[in-house]
């Protein structure tokens, strides 16, 4: 079990067979702004002007991607509240309510990835899984085993239904004869085109450059990576960013190239809160005591900084 998993316990389903939709994050967390049982009341069909399963498809994306955190409770009757980031993102006078930033959308990405317990299958395909192609038997084969070495013992119906979504919040769905109902509206993470199908059952990660994924997001998720990862260490190597279980390569699926250009680049964006450092012909990532003491709230910054240029 890597570092990132240490004292998670997964859970399974809670998306009731939706995607989130555009406008679904934003809803979610304004009315836990009221309430912070909105999700339990009786009138949260009403105020969120969706069915009962939808309501409980928004609780569990807002959860997953880490919008919403519980602060007390059981089970459903946990009481919510926004999380800094939700507050900072999608508040009215937030950085991006409406999600109409591209970043955003690789931001929300980053989240459920890394946040285990409602995302853990988003988290072994993205940061386990090396195989650049795969198909959804080996893709079920290889998730089975992971469970199985980590103690978790899920159905194989389970196991299905969460690759089906997982794979459903980046692929557009494919319509029967041109029939559109809500269970094929796409989520917005589509957009990304990080993994994509084909007609033979094939699927590929989209390996590479991101000419979508602004430095800022890659350097917040790279600080949030450092902060779960480095321990009283000022350097780290370049291929733990690469490589490493949980790091912004393997999430964003970067190539080498690409990550170096990002880190190039963040030496100026961070102020040299970080900066390239080559010592006997390795080159490693130089932390500054500024950043190493607080990695979440600088990494907030460069988001701040992304969204006020």
């Amino acid at each position: 079990m890597n570092s990132l998993e240490e004292n998670i316990r997964p859970t399974f389903g809670g998306h009731e067979k939706f995607v989130f939709r555009h406008g679904w994050l934003k809803k979610g967390v304004d009315a836990v702004k009221k309430e912070p049982l909105a999700f339990t009341r009786d009138e949260a069909l009403a105020e969120l002007g969706v069915g009962k399963n939808m309501v409980r498809s928004i609780r569990h994306w807002c959860l997953a991607t880490g919008m919403l955190q519980e602060i007390g409770g059981v089970g459903l009757a946990k009481s919510l509240q926004p999380t800094e980031l939700a507050q900072k993102l999608l508040f009215n006078k937030g950085w991006d309510p409406y999600l109409e930033d591209v970043g955003s959308l690789w931001l929300l990405h980053w989240q459920l990835a890394t946040r285990l317990t409602r995302g853990y299958v988003w988290h072994l395909l993205f940061s386990i899984y090396l195989e650049t192609e795969f198909t959804r038997p080996s893709l079920k084969k290889f998730i089975g085993n992971q469970l199985e070495q980590r103690g978790y013992s899920p159905t194989d119906g389970t196991i299905e239904r969460e690759i089906e979504f997982c794979l459903r919040t980046y692929i557009p769905a494919k319509t029967k004869l041109g029939v559109i109902s809500e269970e094929t509206l796409d989520c917005p993470l589509a957009e990304l085109d990080i993994v994509r199908s084909f007609d033979d059952g094939m699927y590929r990660f989209n390996v590479g450059p991101k000419v979508s994924l602004p430095l800022g997001i890659f350097g917040y998720a790279l600080l949030m990576f450092f902060s779960r990862t480095v321990e009283n260490r000022r350097t780290v190597a370049i291929d733990d960013v690469i490589y490493q279980p949980g790091s912004p390569g393997q999430v964003f699926k970067l190539d080498e190239n690409t990550v170096v250009e990002y880190l190039e680049s963040l030496e100026i964006f961070s102020n040299g809160l970080l900066r390239l450092q080559e010592t006997a012909g390795l080159t490693q990532i130089y932390l500054t005591e500024t950043l190493s003491s607080d990695f979440q709230g600088q990494a907030l910054e460069l988001l701040r900084r992304h969204y006020e240029q």
